[in-house]
């Protein structure tokens, strides 16, 4: 058994195609499912379900699979250690991806700026997913780290950096009668034509408990699973919709549209950086999450302050 043969099953199983999978190991076709064949004698059970296409795994491949990536992320994780080592000037070079909650892409931007500005080596892949997506890629090694709720749902398991508290806002084009309003309750924003995230995202979930402790339930005219999708049509539209307050002061004003703050109840939920609690520690990780605690938020969205 070697690298290479694990290399080669991951790929397997991310395209569910050998001969694509042998391009992305810029391997033949017969080469890598030669390979594959290697492994299953190796280990004395079959890992592919056998046909003219590719199937799936087979139970014990399941297992094999969990175990290759486990094996290929600490050989990843060895040999950045080992380059950082070798690097007299304590550079960093690698792959990191990152998973991201839509509401957070914005101030994902910021964290990532950071890391080039200290690393300029590193080289970065940011997905947006939910927060559950999220939970699973990290736990099959899929990606490097995560930046999703951390009082939402649970986390156990991970290491876990707050990086800003998110608090919501109704946004609503100019010529929005509320858009004047100091504030907006829960239930006034209910009564709106709006539009907001697909039910799959936590974000989601987190508004419409709020409009049920607000005794309300809106009708969406319109769903997504993007947020600039959802500020595009606020304002081309003239729907209302709810966001995370500090997605203005990142990505700057948008013309013609205002955001008002939503009250009653008041509604905050922790947001930041995750990553499998693991010992030794990916040196790309541990530097995400050094760049994480130098990320400074708006004013307005910055966790307060512990007594």
């Amino acid at each position: 058994m070697d690298i290479r043969q694990l290399q080669y099953l991951i790929a397997l199983a991310r395209e569910k195609h050998f001969t694509r999978a042998a391009q992305a190991c810029h391997v033949s076709q017969p080469t890598l499912s030669g390979r594959i064949r290697q492994l299953e004698q190796e280990l004395g059970v079959p890992i592919v379900e056998r046909g003219q296409r590719f199937h799936g795994l087979t139970p014990d491949g399941q297992r094999v699979l969990k175990w290759a990536n486990t094996i290929l992320d600490n050989w990843t994780a060895l040999q950045q250690e080992i380059s950082t080592l070798r690097d007299t000037s304590g550079a960093l070079t690698g792959h990191l991806s990152i998973g991201v909650i839509p509401s957070a892409l914005p101030m994902a931007a910021l964290m990532t700026k950071a890391i080039q500005a200290r690393h300029p080596g590193i080289e970065l892949t940011i997905l947006s997913q939910s927060s559950i997506e999220i939970l699973r890629q990290l736990e099959d090694f899929s990606i490097d780290v995560g930046l999703t709720y951390l009082d939402n749902e649970p986390i156990e398991g991970m290491r876990a950096e707050a990086i800003y508290m998110e608090r919501y806002c109704l946004l609503v084009r100019t010529d929005h009668e509320l858009v004047n309003a100091p504030s907006v309750s829960w239930a006034e924003a209910a009564k709106q034509p709006i539009c907001l995230l697909t039910p799959d995202m936590q974000n989601r979930r987190i508004i419409d408990r709020a409009f049920r402790e607000a005794n309300s339930a809106p009708i969406p005219r319109l769903e997504t699973n993007s947020v600039i999708n959802l500020c595009a049509n606020v304002r081309l539209m003239g729907l209302a919709s709810i966001i995370p307050e500090y997605f203005l002061d990142v990505l700057g004003p948008i013309s013609d549209v205002r955001a008002v703050p939503l009250t009653d109840p008041l509604v905050e939920h922790n947001v930041g950086l995750v990553a499998v609690d693991r010992d030794p520690i990916s040196p790309l990780v541990l530097a995400a999450f050094v760049c994480a605690k130098q990320t400074e938020p708006p004013a307005k969205s910055r966790p307060a302050a512990t007594p």
